[in-house]
């Protein structure tokens, strides 16, 4: 069932223990989301934990300073920032699943799978749609409540850069500035700062770059050698979505990431009219009209022609005269 701010806030208020679950891979969004909530529920008196199936990146810690991990039978089970059940890793999934009674998120692909869903697709991340829930449960946000949602706002609008960014999303930015987010620092960490592992990651990456249909698509893919190689791992990835996407003529970036598994996780990149989501759904995934992601099998060859098989498809639905 889709439910409005006002009644998420209601779900929220009555319940004393609650698990708060991001998604697997996580990003500045679903952890700055999750953690500005947790923060502001524990700051009302309740329990709360914050469950990730995949470690936590450095870069994040400052949102865990102070919070300890509490062990309780949770009430509410909310999943922040998660458009479909898959997305919290198969442990949890199948842990999970038919247990979730809240969902707090912007994906329009988002699969309905919790009893209550709080769905705005236009916002431009989930720390938005959070940090006006907190205005109506007339939390006012300490400064390390807002550099959290200004991680996730920040960090899914790449630094205000994309598209989905809007007149709202700068207006909360500001906000958030004024209520002490450490704007400088966290523009620095993730927007300036590279570690030497993920230079070198970048450098094979784009060596491994290939172009399609006329130059309008560019891929790369990145291989559990090149990790070896680098000495990076799969929690430096995330910057390299947007590489493909920064090419002169390039409509539709793809960048590929092999699994420890064999499988490839694909991260498309579009600009204009062309739809990522529409992209990666035809391929089990989904996302936003111009940030989608999916999961491939097969072998990288077979990943990559599935994957060019529906780039071509959204190209030419697109550009046909």
């Amino acid at each position: 069932m889709r439910i409005d701010l006002h009644e998420t806030a209601k779900i929220l208020e009555n319940a004393d223990k609650i698990l708060l679950l991001c998604h697997s891979h996580p990003d500045g969004d679903t952890l700055g989301s999750a953690y500005a909530l947790a923060r502001a529920l524990l700051g009302m008196g309740k329990r709360v934990r914050v469950e990730c199936s995949d470690p936590i990146p450095k870069d994040f810690s400052f949102m865990l300073e102070g919070i300890e991990t509490d062990d309780f039978e949770p009430e509410l089970i909310a999943a922040i920032d998660v458009a479909d059940i898959k997305l919290l890793g198969k442990e949890s999934e199948g842990k999970y699943t038919g247990k979730i009674g809240l969902c707090i998120d912007h994906h329009g692909s988002n699969m309905l799978y919790a009893d209550k869903v709080c769905l705005e697709a236009d916002s431009a991340s989930t720390a938005e749609i959070i940090y006006l829930l907190l205005k109506i449960m007339q939390v006012d946000p300490d400064p390390v409540i807002a550099s959290c949602l200004f991680t996730g706002v920040s960090t899914d609008t790449g630094c205000f850069r994309f598209s989905n960014t809007t007149v709202r999303t700068f207006e909360i930015a500001a906000e958030l500035a004024k209520l002490g987010a450490d704007t400088y620092n966290i523009i620095q960490v993730f927007f300036e700062t590279k570690t030497k592992t993920y230079a070198a990651l970048e450098r094979l990456a784009l060596d491994s770059m290939r172009f399609y249909f006329s130059d309008r698509c560019a891929l790369i893919c990145v291989t559990q050698d090149m990790y070896k190689r680098s000495g990076s791992n799969e929690s430096e990835t995330d910057r390299l979505a947007n590489l493909p996407r920064q090419i002169e003529g390039v409509l539709v970036g793809v960048t590929m990431r092999e699994l420890k598994d064999g499988s490839f996780k694909a991260s498309v990149r579009t600009h204009g009219d062309i739809d990522a989501s529409a992209i990666c759904k035809r391929l089990g995934g989904g996302g936003h009209m111009g940030a989608a992601g999916c999961t491939l099998y097969g072998s990288k060859q077979q990943a990559i022609n599935s994957l060019l098989k529906e780039v071509q498809a959204e190209i030419d639905a697109v550009t046909i005269v």
